[in-house]
Formats: structure tokens, sequence, C-alpha cells
């Protein structure tokens, strides 16, 4: 470790954080792990019934099956592909959407940034899961209605913060100085601007993306994500939740620590990445 510590010294201010990011990232790699190697890990097919209802963990079952004799870790692991499928494809939307909105919006000013603006603060102003919810409950269940409807709550965030640094960035002097000799304005946005505002993106992201996994949870366990018998952690939850009081607690707690992994591991990942580029302050 002491061989490490001056490269990971140089890499974030204060050790602490360091330690705190590396954790957030091994349990992201755990998840994504799980996800890839799914179809090695797991023995069964997640969507059949391979053994009896409601039996406990055992060396068959490591975590037990549920009520239609489904093997809980075959689905726990594939719901790992299927959050990762949602987070990703709604983070990517939400990016592609909202970046470029924000740089255009800051840059160009004017009526077309006011009208943005009051766009997104519109959206923002909702409460971020009963926007999911209604968005989600229009477009019916699936992976790719599933990240549109989270990716719609989304957008705000990416284009307040990537408009706000565009406004900063664009008062600078190298920015002026390109205007002055006369650089075309896709230039000065692509060359000069967006490269500073990139940081911003990757800040945004690591702090948003744990609240995208518990949206997506959320989601699912109101029946509004992947339709059954997909595999997905909060479906499970749900189908699971009545038997906890009979005492059939693996039905719940592993999927729910699932849950817990993934968003802990990308909000110690998000924080250590924005103390590290100085943006404490970032709101999501």
């Amino acid at each position: 470790m002491n061989t490490f510590r001056p490269i990971l010294t140089k890499l974030v201010p204060r050790i602490p954080l360091t330690t705190i990011g590396i954790a957030g990232l091994l349990m992201v790699l755990l998840v994504i792990s799980m996800a890839i190697f799914a179809d090695f890990l797991t023995p069964y097919d997640p969507t059949k019934s391979v053994g009896l209802s409601l039996q406990p963990p055992s060396l068959q079952y490591p975590f037990g099956t549920n009520k239609v004799g489904q093997d809980m870790w075959s689905r726990t692991v594939h719901g790992a592909r299927t959050m990762l499928i949602v987070v990703a494809l709604s983070t990517v939307i939400s990016i592609v959407i909202g970046v470029p909105l924000g740089l255009i919006s800051g840059y160009v000013g004017g009526l077309l940034d006011r009208v943005l603006t009051m766009v997104m603060d519109a959206i923002y102003a909702f409460p971020s899961l009963i926007l999911a919810i209604a968005i989600a409950a229009a477009l019916g269940p699936g992976i790719i209605n599933t990240a549109i409807s989270i990716a719609v709550v989304y957008v705000p965030t990416y284009f307040r913060m990537v408009r706000g640094q565009t406004l900063n960035v664009k008062s600078q002097l190298y920015v002026e100085a390109a205007v002055a000799i006369g650089a075309k304005q896709t230039s000065i946005l692509l060359k000069y601007i967006f490269p500073n505002v990139i940081f911003v993106v990757i800040a945004v992201f690591t702090l948003s993306v744990a609240d995208v996994v518990l949206t997506e949870a959320a989601l699912s366990f109101f029946g509004l994500s992947v339709p059954a018998p997909t595999p997905d952690w909060g479906f499970d939850l749900r189908a699971g939740h009545p038997y906890l009081v009979s005492g059939y607690w693996w039905l719940v707690t592993f999927p729910g620590l699932m849950i817990i992994i993934l968003a802990v591991g990308f909000t110690l990942l998000g924080e250590s990445i924005s103390e590290y580029l100085g943006l404490r302050e970032v709101k999501v």
C-alpha cells in the first residue's frame, strides 16, 4: 500500500477520499462483473422454475428460491445486467440531450436561453420519482421505455450544470480571442468550451447515477419497469415483500442488498471524483 500512496495522493487530495473512491469503484466493478459473467455464474435459467417454491438458502440454491421455484441466485446475478442496461441507456440519453442543449443555451444566450431554461426548470421542479412514474405509466413496461422515463428526469441536471459552466468559460479571455479572430461558432464550442465543461459532466454522472439506480428500482417495485419474468431487483423486492412477515427473508434481502451495493458504490465514487474536481456543491 505504501508503494501506491504517492500515486493515490496525487490523484485525490486526501487519502480518506481516495480510500472511499476505491471502495466505491470496487463495489461498482463487482456488479459490473456479475452482469458480464452472469451466464457463467448461474446454473439455472432465471426465468424458469427449477425447484420447490420458497426454499431457504442452501448449497443447491445459495439465495433460496422464490414463490414459483425460481433460483434467487440466478435472478439476482442476471438482475445486475438488467439494472446496468437501464442505467447505461438512461444516462446516455440524458447526456446526449442535456449536454448539447446546455452548451448551446449557455453560449448563445438570449431568447433561446430563456426558453430552454424555463422548460428545464419546469421539468426540474417535479419530484423526480413522480415524474418518472408518470412517464413510465404512459409509455408502458420495457427496458427502452424505462430508460426514456428516467432519462427525461435527469436531462435538466446535465443541462443546468453544463449551461452554468459554459457561461463561466465563454467569458474567459481565450474564448474572446477566438471570437475576435473570427473562429466559427462550432469550433469555439467544440475546441474551446466543451473540453472545459467535460469534467462537470463526469462529476454529475457519477453523482446522479446512484439516483438513477434507485429510480429504476422504484419503477420496478411499482411494476412500471421491465415485464415479468425478466430478472430485476426491484421486481423481486415487490414479489417477495408479502412473504417477509412469514419469515421468508431471503426473497427481499439479496435483491435489496444488491441495490444498496450499487447505489452506495456510485455515491462513494461520485463523491471522491467531485472532491477531486473541486465540485463539492454539485446538486443532482
